[in-house]
């Protein structure tokens, strides 16, 4: 019933980042920060609500309602929804087999559908655009291609196909791709794609954009076929290239209409492609954008004196190099650097490589280092570590080092002018990094610490009971005093933040309980009164609040035998366990406590007490002492100061309901007395959450009896009425049924 807070630990408002410092920062926390569009609404409660608005076919797939029409912008991004949820199957893709859509872009990125449902739902309609990167193996490439040419307008007009890490049976044949004609731009990152296919696709008459970086290509000669059209040219780790670098050059010099080259490579393969290239001065005289990041023997001269002869660049990539540290690339107008050598480069290769783990772990690498003592605010670097954590999940390096970054760049009070829903979805991703790498200690620390912030632990949604889950198994590690101490402390606010029946259902919690109360007894022996023996306390107090199971596990391990040296346990409330308090020990050392200066103390005394004498079948034999214990109790209340008053104790109540029964006892005042000094105590510190607990708990009406009771005492009455002038005053418009039948 009971709940300890740390101090401090209240909302914190959004302090953003400067406009004139930081203008993608601002942008990012006016998006994060905004409520989502009421289109993205409707869709979400739609695609939730699929079943229910569909009939079915004899076929068991869906089918919309035959009046229903979506305008084609509405459609598409319909389609990208579903497949960002992860909704998009056989059964729900068959929605779009009707009227009621037409399609332009589709996006079925990773989507698990089979080669008939995707022909008959998608290439029906006038296709633009169609990005599969990643789709599930049911639908490889060949299959797509001989769906997309089955429609003859989607051969002539489809102008872009994203086929990215898509699957392509062994015994497959040449690909096709120059069935379509209208293809500008493609890319086949990734996949299975051989010198024979990029013959092929040459030949396509208007392609202007061609990616086929880590294929098996190992002759790029046939690029000479389109290098009259060709503007973006995009060959990241092609492993497999067999040509001399001069046999390279010499294909690349006759692609004069080139805007943009991307040779970029693995670091550790040490290529010097791009340092032979850069010592060309006929080569490439329109290009704006070169990517040579993880080239070998890369020199800031080198590059400067290449750009310095294209004064129209406007992008060079330099990850990964030993280039980008020149005064140059700071103060030459118009130009972005992604490389290592400040945050405005390391911003620029989050972004530009973020389908690239190879480079997302080098730009987070350099982007630890620089963040290891921020001070500032960057919700813009914050987002891009996220979409890396986001888009590769099952790389462990990825995962540990963003969230060393993430940890760096929310620590203390940078986390403070980050929008909620972005530390959201970063904290959801750190505990799917567990899931995925369960054994792998240092991201289970980095995820603790996260943890141990309090904007995050206390504004921030995520999942609470997962959380509790590995912080509590994380507790039983031994590990040392201090992931100890964070480990206790993050116990002690999880646990209030769980209900009952989350607590009930933790498989860690028995020894959890064990834990928590080993490390009492050990300081309660060596006598200190630290961090974590105060974190203890508050946990194994939050911990037994309302929970039969925890209060058990804690008479099981000892726990009455350890907390007579210490007082902060809630297991009085447990009638089922109440009669193991009753004890000649444990009733003394509760007594002396009724009289502590400390005030927190005295009142946590004196609730045992009333909860323990309000049950007259635990002292049959022993009538004389409970008389004995309730005059002290008076005593002790009568002496205390107004119910208004301050306590170091944050004391809070998850319900009322424990106390409805002590409200009742007309025949023991003592224990009345208690209960209402304690209501009234929250209500005057936090009206507006107590009085509501008030009204929907049913309780005004026991406060009204008291007042007009003839057994009940001149306190009592005036605590009851004080109560009720503060409902008043901050609850006389909260209409409730109740309030008809209130005397006021």
């Amino acid at each position: 019933m009971v709940h300890l807070l740390h101090p401090g630990h209240t909302p914190r408002n959004i302090v953003p980042p400067d406009a004139q410092k930081d203008a993608l920062g601002c942008c990012v926390v006016q998006e994060e920060a905004s409520p989502y569009t009421l289109v993205n609404i409707c869709l979400n409660v739609l695609i939730a609500n699929l079943e229910k608005l569909c009939s079915e076919r004899p076929d068991g797939t869906l089918c919309l309602p035959e009046h229903w029409s979506f305008p084609q912008e509405v459609a598409d991004r319909f389609l990208r929804v579903m497949t960002w949820q992860g909704k998009l199957t056989d059964r729900t893709a068959s929605i779009f087999r009707g009227n009621q859509m037409k399609l332009k872009l589709v996006n079925i990125q990773k989507a698990k559908i089979s080669t008939a449902a995707f022909i008959k739902a998608f290439c029906r309609h006038k296709l633009i655009e169609l990005n599969a990167t990643a789709v599930h193996a049911d639908l490889p490439v060949p299959d797509i291609i001989s769906g997309l040419c089955s429609n003859r307008w989607i051969q002539q007009n489809l102008q872009c196909l994203l086929l990215d890490s898509t699957s392509i049976p062994q015994n497959s044949r040449l690909l096709f791709f120059s069935q379509l004609t209208g293809l500008r731009i493609l890319s086949v990152f990734n996949v299975c794609f051989h010198t024979e296919d990029l013959a092929d696709v040459s030949q396509l008459p208007r392609l202007e954009s061609l990616d086929i970086s880590n294929t098996l290509v190992t002759d790029i000669s046939a690029l000479l076929t389109c290098k009259d059209r060709l503007k973006s040219l995009t060959m990241h780790y092609l492993k497999c290239l067999a040509m001399t670098k001069p046999q390279i050059l010499a294909v690349i010099r006759e692609l004069k209409c080139l805007l943009h080259l991307d040779i970029s490579d693995h670091r550790q393969l040490k290529s010097d492609l791009a340092f032979h290239l850069l010592q060309q001065k006929d080569i490439l005289p329109n290009v704006v954008s070169l990517d040579i990041s993880g080239g070998n023997c890369i020199t800031d001269e080198a590059v400067e004196l290449f750009i310095r002869q294209r004064p129209a660049m406007q992008f060079v990539g330099l990850l990964a190099t030993d280039a980008g540290s020149s005064d140059f690339f700071t103060t030459k107008q118009g130009l972005r650097v992604a490389g290592g050598a400040s945050m405005s480069q390391i911003s620029e290769a989050l972004s530009r490589y973020r389908n690239r783990s190879c480079f997302m772990k080098e730009a987070l690498h350099r982007l630890f280092t620089e963040t290891f003592s921020m001070e500032v605010t960057m919700p813009a670097i914050l987002k891009l570590v996220a979409i890396g954590m986001r888009n590769h999940p099952l790389d462990l390096r990825v995962q540990f080092t963003a969230s060393a970054c993430a940890l760096n760049l929310t620590r203390q009070g940078l986390a403070k002018g980050m929008p909620v829903r972005l530390l959201s979805e970063v904290t959801c991703l750190l505990f799917k990094a567990l899931k995925n790498f369960p054994h792998y200690q240092q991201l289970q620390k980095n995820c603790l610490l996260s943890l141990t912030n309090s904007r995050i632990l206390v504004d921030v949604p995520f999942d609470r009971f997962d959380a509790a889950k590995f912080v509590m198994r994380w507790l039983c590690k031994h590990e040392n005093p201090k992931m100890q101490t964070m480990a206790v402390s993050v116990t002690s606010i999880l646990a209030l933040q769980l209900s009952p029946e989350q607590t009930a259902q933790l498989e860690e919690l028995f020894m959890a309980v064990k834990e928590l109360l080993a490390i009492v007894k050990q300081k309660t022996t060596e006598n200190l009164d630290d961090a974590t023996f105060l974190f203890t306390l508050k946990a194994l107090w939050n911990l037994t609040d309302g929970s039969p199971a925890a209060c058990k596990h804690f008479i099981e391990n000892q726990g009455l035998q350890i907390f007579i040296q210490v007082l902060e346990n809630n297991i009085a409330e447990v009638r089922e366990l109440s009669s193991k308090l009753v004890t000649e020990d444990v009733l003394k050392h509760i007594n002396s406590l009724l009289c502590s200066r400390e005030m927190e103390v005295s009142y946590f005394a004196a609730g045992i007490i009333a909860h323990l004498t309000s049950d007259r079948q635990l002292w049959i034999s022993r009538d004389f002492q409970r008389r004995t214990l309730l005059q002290d109790l008076r005593a002790t209340i009568q002496n205390w100061p107004s119910s208004s008053c301050k306590m170091t104790a944050l004391v809070t109540y998850r319900s009322f309901k424990t106390f409805f029964p002590l409200l009742g006892n007309f025949s023991q005042p003592e224990v009345q007395l208690w209960a209402l000094w304690a209501m009234y105590h929250v209500c005057s510190k936090n009206p507006s959450k107590y009085c509501k607990m008030l009204v929907e708990e049913e309780g005004l009406q026991l406060l009204c009896d008291i007042q007009e009771h003839s057994e009940a005492t001149p306190k009592a009455q005036q605590i009851a009425a004080s109560i009720l002038d503060d409902f008043r005053m901050h609850f006389m418009n909260y209409q409730r049924p109740t309030l008809c039948q209130m005397p006021f």
